[in-house]
């Protein structure tokens, strides 16, 4: 299992590791990693790997078997071997836009607390799919509540509880096609403001900013129908 160095520190834009091994299909899989995994809508990490033999540039970052994760070859070269030491480097601006991007996607959840259904996550744009049975407000009047959630500049942080404190509390779970990962015993919030000023607590595995003002100005790009009770909220930087 390749052990995660952005789930405690999304702002790690370097870092060492050591090669574990390669896939058939020539990824390689660390023994740390600063680069997210695709996944919970959110794309996988690219960057670059150094090492003895030269540079790698990574087009992007995959789930693999027992917890690893495995990075992808832009192209194919010459891939270091096992045990090789290399010096990790993301594309920094595509992650911190995610960054940015999902933590606003968390904003948008509190400003529309319907069940979530679906969402994809840019880095200049994202979009989450609601459960409402009713018409959803005027597209400015969103927009202008997504923002002066922004402005607050509250404070995101993460902690852990474990699967069975999850289970006393099923309301933090927001998606309902998507259930959080189980089987290791514990589950991460990532939490939106502090005490009385708390607007959002939720599991996420996802890579978030620090403060909501790192978002900076959000519009309501598009509203569509998707279905009886589907409706689709696209967002963007504005």
């Amino acid at each position: 299992m390749s052990e995660l160095l952005f789930l405690e520190d999304a702002y790690r834009k370097t870092g060492p590791a050591t090669v574990k091994g390669l896939t058939d299909a020539g990824g390689i899989i660390l023994d740390q990693t600063i680069f997210y995994a695709q996944g919970g809508g959110q794309p996988g990490d690219s960057g670059w790997l150094d090492y003895e033999g030269g540079r790698i540039a990574i087009a992007t970052t995959m789930k693999g078997e027992g917890g690893d994760v495995v990075l992808l070859p832009a192209e194919p070269v010459a891939l270091p071997k096992s045990g090789a030491a290399v010096e990790q480097r993301l594309d920094w601006a595509r992650r911190f836009n995610h960054m940015r991007m999902h933590t606003a996607l968390h904003l948008l959840s509190v400003v529309l607390p319907y069940g979530v259904t679906g969402g994809a996550i840019g880095a200049e744009r994202g979009r989450l799919d609601f459960d409402i049975p009713d018409s959803l407000p005027e597209r400015m009047i969103l927009q202008g509540q997504l923002n002066a959630l922004v402005d607050r500049n509250l404070p995101v942080t993460q902690h852990w509880i474990t699967e069975a404190e999850l289970d006393a509390k099923p309301e933090m779970v927001k998606t309902l096609s998507v259930k959080p990962p189980r089987g290791a015993g514990r589950i991460r919030l990532v939490q939106i403001g502090e005490g009385a000023a708390q607007i959002d607590l939720q599991p996420c595995g996802g890579t978030h900013v620090a403060r909501t003002g790192e978002i900076g100005k959000l519009e309501i790009l598009k509203i569509e129908n998707k279905g009886r009770q589907n409706r689709r909220v696209s967002i963007g930087f504005a």
